[in-house]
């Protein structure tokens, strides 16, 4: 049975991290993006993100998304720098044409930092970006 579960590779989505300004008190903020770069719209998006090491595990943060339209992207969390030290995990799932997807994002521990942002064109941004 398990055998005939068929899960297609996840291409053009992407997870990114972006040092911005927080509108309110103009302070910088690492702001967590899910990017659609596919021409369909991908629905009921939950995305489990979790940092962890060999000591310390973080509790799990879900958000659902319920459309994310094609060529778009959503904010979904805040980072606090805090958790740079350690793995930072995201695994999202999603249907696309009424088929599940899922894929497993995983930022290393001292990947997020300023010296490693580069430009990300839909966001208009800098940032880390995985694919």
């Amino acid at each position: 049975m398990r055998k005939d579960i068929e899960i297609p590779v996840v291409k053009n989505v992407e997870i990114a991290i972006v040092l911005e300004k927080n509108e309110q008190d103009n302070g910088d903020e690492w702001g967590v993006y899910i990017i659609n770069r596919k021409d369909v719209a991908i629905e009921m998006v939950v995305i489990v993100s979790q940092g962890f090491s060999e000591t310390k595990t973080t509790s799990l943060f879900r958000r659902k998304i319920d459309v994310l339209p094609a060529n778009s992207f959503s904010k979904f969390e805040i980072m606090q720098p805090e958790l740079f030290t350690l793995d930072n995990r995201f695994q999202v799932s999603f249907f696309e044409n009424n088929q599940l997807h899922d894929k497993t994002f995983i930022f290393q521990e001292g990947t997020i930092q300023e010296g490693f942002l580069r430009d990300i064109d839909i966001l208009e941004k800098k940032g880390i970006l995985i694919k």
